[in-house]
């Protein structure tokens, strides 16, 4: 930690200077106060994050951190600050100034000659306000929290945790902690030893391995604690904020001052012994005291080093009302808000990250508590998932990636028991629906399941036999390679599990329908599969024999010195049996086909379009892109589910396809400003408010526009538009950057490295769609 402190400490002058100033254009500034908390913005570092906003002369913010499930996987949030000040600088409009500063990850607030400052350290897991003011005021800050309570978890409620509609007995979300203690408020949330874990595993006839297997939410424990240099303890308080009531602690000014300040310390731990989170609590406050000093300083300058990595600068002349200095701004709002969760234990959640706030802003009749959001807190949905995190390749952000495939990476043994219970064979199965410790989602599972039905199968009409989604994270721990020349060898032997599943589970299912476990070619019958949740019982489906040869041939590839002989030849021997990708015809058009057949259509998914992205298989450069563009353009499902709403992903396919026109229709349509006040907070979509699958696949669509690689050449804007002038920096493999701008027409290319990589940039703008299918 001390190396990283001094690294970024000596190198923020450095960075400064290299900083383009445009990021701070892209700064949303605000001159009213909010109407409520949906009118918040989002602020955060390190793992926490915060939603701000001022509302009747208060400021007020929520606060969360990665991690942070109950007993029953909601992703709880930590609580509610107030700050209320006398005499009240913020008692009107006049004035009135809040404003994101991207360039130094903060919220700054001005009114009659005070300023508040909000930021959060990146390193160490601290919430800071400093305020300053031209005249002495009093400031009260209250912890307010919900959860003084038990609460009873009824109905649609249960959307929030694991259980979702359906609940085992009654789901009580048990009270915290909350105390004064030595001029600070200490709270506290403590699960208890039994947790849906626990049911989850005997539900799933899991119990013979339990003691083997990974539990994450037994005593769990998580909080911390609120302290202000000049403020002191002044007595308890309730009332009720939207539709929920809670109970308030309230710190106060011992007198009038000009400068105050509030920090709030959160900790996290799991262990049995109930003492040991506040033990190790006060020792981080201590330790924190030593390093206070420079905490903004190092903090800053890992934001200057984040805008630095990467850019994609739209339109910066044009007013914020432009349609293309919309998606420009957006895009860096998005990855701000990713910036947020850069070290967290967990995954930023698709379905909202850490900036959730009160259901009914999203849905009038869900007035639940604000630890609410749809589609659960510890389950991970993959494919929604994988869109939160791949746009952090070409963005540069690969140390942020890590939350996500070291997730994976740890439920690895779990996944392995499932297969050696169930099938008897080997390799980790993992499933669509998640939970953060490797088993499928209890009511994806099904309670209400036939007595005979395979005990490892999901009883789920969308969900059954949806395995490969896995693949695009082992795609991930791949590209950290390709990409960044890190060392993978930890991750190999996740990768080779993970593809053993499918060579022994597709055997095994054969040898229970007969006596050959291949086909005539020799390749496996991948049936029953699955065309995403489109596509169902499946033969063959294309988005996983395209995940199966992307993956092993990627292994063998960039591993081949970390492997054993033994490894090596295995993988080619597998890669004998992965049979070929499917075809059909729209009219005289070849185009690619979801799979060989399948029953019935569950979703609107097009995973026939899953070998141009996220496989690569077809695109610019690459052989036969006419028959990918043919399934864009006659495939009557592919036409039919057009959309741009959430996890839709056809503003990436076009951009892969090279059809600049389309990309850019479908490039505004998903990245224009939300209906919210904070225009990077999309959704609800699919899913819920802030969407982060929508504003993750906003960014794909936005980075693949402008740079696209095939066989060591790196294309340049291969479906860009002329008209749109741009800065981008954007990063590519082999350790390569490159930076470059269009401007009225034309590119220039200002900065490659390593330079030697020059070379292998094609310019494509401006290029007819005929003119890039005869690229290769």
């Amino acid at each position: 930690m001390k190396n990283t402190i001094i690294f970024f400490f000596l190198f923020v002058m450095l960075v400064a200077k290299a900083q383009s100033p445009v990021v701070e254009s892209y700064n949303p500034v605000w001159n009213t106060q909010s109407l409520n908390a949906s009118e918040s913005m989002p602020l955060g570092g390190g793992d926490i994050g915060l939603n701000v906003w001022v509302e009747k002369g208060d400021l007020y913010f929520y606060f969360s951190r990665s991690g942070t499930f109950d007993e029953h996987n909601t992703l709880l949030k930590l609580g509610r600050i107030k700050v209320s000040l006398t005499p009240n600088p913020f008692k009107d409009n006049e004035g009135f100034h809040q404003e994101l500063v991207l360039k130094e990850g903060c919220i700054t607030i001005t009114q009659r000659g005070t300023k508040i400052k909000l930021w959060v350290d990146v390193f160490n897991p601290v919430i800071h306000l400093d305020l300053e003011s031209k005249t002495p005021l009093q400031m009260t800050a209250s912890y307010e929290n919900w959860r003084y309570k038990n609460r009873e978890s009824k109905g649609k409620a249960n959307n929030a945790n694991s259980y979702k509609w359906a609940p085992q007995g009654e789901i009580i979300t048990y009270k915290d902690s909350v105390s004064f203690e030595n001029n600070g408020v200490k709270f506290y949330h403590r699960n208890r030893a039994k947790t849906v874990f626990d049911v989850a595993v005997q539900q799933q006839k899991m119990e013979s391995v339990k003691d083997q297997m990974m539990n994450p939410l037994a005593h769990l424990t998580f909080g911390g604690f609120m302290q202000g240099k000049k403020l002191k303890p002044d007595g308890k308080n309730t009332g009720i904020y939207q539709d929920t009531d809670f109970e308030g602690y309230s710190l106060s000014s011992r007198k009038p001052s000009k400068v105050h300040s509030l920090q709030i310390q959160l900790h996290t731990n799991k262990n049995k012994d109930a003492t040991l989170w506040d033990k190790e609590l006060k020792k981080q406050i201590l330790n924190y005291s030593k390093v206070e000093k420079k905490a903004e300083t190092t903090t800053i300058a890992w934001w200057h080093n984040f805008w630095n990595r990467s850019f994609i600068y739209t339109q910066k002349s044009k007013t914020e009302k432009d349609s293309v200095f919309q998606i420009g701004q957006n895009y860096q709002l998005f990855r701000y808000m990713l910036g947020c969760n850069a070290y967290g234990k967990y995954p930023t959640k698709f379905n909202g990250g850490l900036f959730t706030v009160d259901p009914v802003y999203t849905n009038k009749d869900l007035n639940f508590t604000p630890d609410f959001r749809n589609w659960g807190g510890g389950t991970m949905t993959a494919q929604n998932q994988r869109l939160v995190y791949f746009p952090m390749l070409k963005s540069g952000d690969f140390d942020m990636m890590k939350s996500q495939i070291d997730y994976y990476l740890s439920l690895q043994k779990n996944a392995e028991l499932r297969s050696q219970v169930y099938w008897k064979h080997e390799g980790a199965s993992f499933t669509e629906q998640l939970e953060n410790f490797g088993l499928p989602n209890p009511a994806e599972y099904e309670w209400k399941r036939p007595a005979d039905y395979d005990p490892g199968m999901e009883y789920n009409a969308w969900l059954e036999y949806e395995w490969d989604t896995v693949f695009e994270f082992c795609q991930m721990m791949l590209q950290q390679k390709e990409y960044a020349n890190e060392n993978i060898e930890k991750y190999n032997g996740f990768v080779i599990s993970c593809l053993r599943f499918f060579d022994e589970h597709y055997q095994y299912l054969a040898r229970q329908r007969g006596r050959k476990t291949l086909d005539s070619n020799g390749h496996l019958v991948i049936y029953p599969g699955s065309g995403a949740e489109t596509y169902k019982m499946a033969y063959n489906a294309n988005s996983t024999i395209a995940a199966l040869q992307v993956i092993s041939e990627k292994l063998l590839q960039l591993s081949v010195k970390e492997l054993t002989k033994e490894d090596q030849e295995y993988l080619k021997g597998f890669q004998n049996r992965i049979p070929p990708l499917n075809f059909r015809d729209f009219g005289g058009h070849k185009t690619l086909a979801p799979a060989k057949t399948w029953e019935r259509i569950n979703n609107t998914e097009v995973p026939q379009l899953y070998p141009v992205y996220p496989w690569g298989i077809y695109g610019i450069g690459k052989l036969d892109l006419e028959t990918a563009r043919n399934t864009w353009k006659y495939d009557t499902d592919a036409i039919k589910f057009r959309s741009h709403l959430g996890w839709k992903q056809d503003n990436i396919f076009t951009a892969r396809l090279g059809l600049t026109q389309e990309a850019a229709k479908y490039t505004l349509l998903k990245m224009a400003n939300s209906e919210r006040r904070f225009s990077a907070f999309w959704g609800p979509g699919f899913d819920w408010v802030p969407d982060h699958n929508w504003g993750g696949s906003g960014m794909i669509g936005l980075q693949e526009m402008l740079l696209q690689e095939s066989n060591g050449k790196i294309y340049l804007c291969p479906a860009w538009t002329k008209d749109w002038n741009v800065h981008f920096k954007l990063h590519a493999t082999q350790n390569t950057t490159v930076e470059a701008k269009v401007e009225n027409g034309i590119l220039k290319i200002t900065k490659v490295v390593p330079e030697i990589r020059k070379k292998d940039i094609v310019n494509l703008l401006g290029k007819s769609e005929s003119e890039k299918v005869k690229i290769n």
